[in-house]
Formats: structure tokens, C-alpha cells, sequence
């Protein structure tokens, strides 16, 4: 199960901020008459270490109130930066080699296409639109969860897909062929090969599986309004918009910008050898 540590920060920001809020109305009433009444009744007959102790503890904050004012700045802090910055995100599968690869953390930039509100997503300001090619956050329409794809296809494009050969709007995607190699699928590796390609002027690689062992699709796809076609550069092992559709504007998270730290699955120690723009 997927934990969505927006809502879990949201949920601890306003519990603390309550206990904040209920200590400064109410509950640090009650320690303030408590500390004058012991003025005006215990003083006689005591040391003044005795009663410098005996304030302390009558001011002393009960220690949940305590933590929650430690704890409330911090998190506050982190879901400012979290919600409306910058999201660190962990890429699971291999839709996105080789480009991106299995256990590496990225940066998202959650303000490049507006600015949402956490947890319900509610874009309070615009700022910029997705363009092709650049790679992107965001939810699918068939699964609550974070994916990572390239844009292919804005609102209004027509997009098609033959033979291995990436369409949009009718013109053939610019690409040129590298080298063959051999591409990772869950049932062993298989000859493939590896291209470069360009689209809205970001030059990426993208790598297909041979004839005999990939998947062959004809089709076309009209992109509505307010929706973006989505496919991974890993062309034949990606589950993208070419299965589950295009994906609405408002289930966009932010773009990706860079890769910051890489860790191999299992005990094994982070590296930052591949730390690098996304382009």
C-alpha cells in the first residue's frame, strides 16, 4: 500500500497546530492562574530556590504541547517546501531506461506547471504548461499513484505510433539510431536497440526491442482538451497513455529536473555518479 505523505503531513502540521492553538486559548490560561494563586497564598516560609522550582513546574508545558510546538515549524516548513517547490520521488520500474533507471531519486518541480493545493491538487495559480518532451510527474487515470513518462502529445494533438515509429500531428519524430543492445524485460534480456530522439527540441534516448520480441501497435490517439499523451522512453516496456489513455491537466504533479541520487535495489550503499539534468 502507497503511503500519501501529503495527507500524512498535512494531518501532522494541523494536529500540531491545533494543540498549538488549543494551548495559547485555553490550556495556558489555566498554568497562568495557577502560578498567581501560588503567589498569592505559598510564599511564606519558603526559600526562594523552593519557589523558583515550584513556578518552573506550574509553567512547565504538558509534553505532547511541547513536542507540538518543536514539531509544528519543521513540518510546516517541509510541506511548504514539499507541495509547492520541490518533491523528492524514487523511480520503481524500468519504463523510463535510459533515461532513468530503477532506484533513481529525482527532483520534481512542483511550480513549473502552477501552483496546487497539497492533497486535493486545486491549481491556485497558473504558471507554465507541459511541453513535448519533457518529462513528467504526474497520475494516471487508472491508478492512485506517482508515474514518471515523457509529454508526447498536448490537447489537441493527433498522435500515432506504427512499426516502432513515433507520430505526431502527422510529421515522423526526428530520431537516429545508436547501437544495438540488449533491453531488460521480466522474461531475460532481448536484442533491441538504442536511439536518439528529439522532440519540442529536447534531444533524449529511447530504446526498442527487435521485431521478434516487442510489441507491435498501429493506432491512433486525438488528445482532448486539458489532457497530455504520455509514453516512456523504454518504448516496448512501458505501460503508458498508449494502454490506459491520455492523462487530465489536473492530475499533473511536476515536472522532472534532475536526478540526485542513485541506489541499487537491496543493501547497497547510495551513489551520486549519475547525478544529472533530465532532459
Amino acid at each position: 500500500m502507497d503511503i500519501d505523505f501529503s495527507l500524512v503531513l498535512v494531518s501532522l502540521v494541523v494536529f500540531c497546530g491545533a494543540l498549538w492553538l488549543l494551548d495559547s486559548l485555553l490550556i495556558k490560561k489555566g498554568r497562568l492562574e495557577a502560578i498567581e494563586n501560588y503567589k498569592k497564598t505559598q510564599l511564606k516560609g519558603r526559600s526562594e530556590e523552593d519557589i523558583s522550582q515550584a513556578l518552573e513546574e506550574l509553567a512547565q508545558e504538558p509534553l505532547v504541547i511541547e513536542y507540538a510546538k518543536s514539531f509544528f515549524p519543521v513540518l510546516l516548513i517541509v510541506l511548504v517546501l514539499r507541495s509547492f517547490l520541490i518533491e523528492p520521488f524514487q523511480i520503481p520500474t524500468g519504463s523510463m531506461i535510459p533515461t532513468l533507471e530503477v532506484g533513481d531519486f529525482i527532483l520534481v518541480n512542483k511550480y513549473a506547471y502552477g501552483i496546487r493545493l497539497p492533497v486535493i491538487g486545486t491549481k491556485i495559480m497558473d504558471v507554465d504548461d507541459p511541453q513535448r518532451g519533457e518529462v513528467m510527474v504526474f497520475i494516471p487515470p487508472h491508478e492512485n499513484k506517482y508515474y514518471i513518462k515523457r509529454v508526447i502529445g498536448l490537447p489537441g494533438d493527433t498522435v500515432r505510433y506504427e512499426d516502432k515509429n513515433l507520430y505526431i500531428n502527422g510529421e515522423l519524430v526526428s530520431t537516429e539510431y545508436v547501437e544495438n543492445i540488449l533491453v531488460e524485460t521480466s522474461i531475460g534480456d532481448l536484442p533491441g536497440t538504442l536511439h536518439a530522439e528529439t522532440i519540442g527540441g529536447i534531444e533524449h534516448s529511447t530504446q526498442h526491442i527487435d521485431a521478434a520480441g516487442g510489441r507491435r501497435t498501429r493506432t491512433n490517439w486525438i488528445i482532448p482538451n486539458g489532457h497530455y499523451f504520455m509514453m516512456g522512453d523504454n518504448r516496448d516496456n512501458s505501460s503508458d497513455s498508449r494502454e490506459w489513455g491520455a492523462v487530465p491537466e489536473e492530475d499533473i504533479v511536476g515536472k522532472a529536473i534532475a536526478v540526485w541520487m542513485h541506489k541499487e535495489p537491496g543493501l547497497n550503499i547510495p551513489t551520486f555518479a549519475r547525478n544529472q539534468r533530465i532532459n
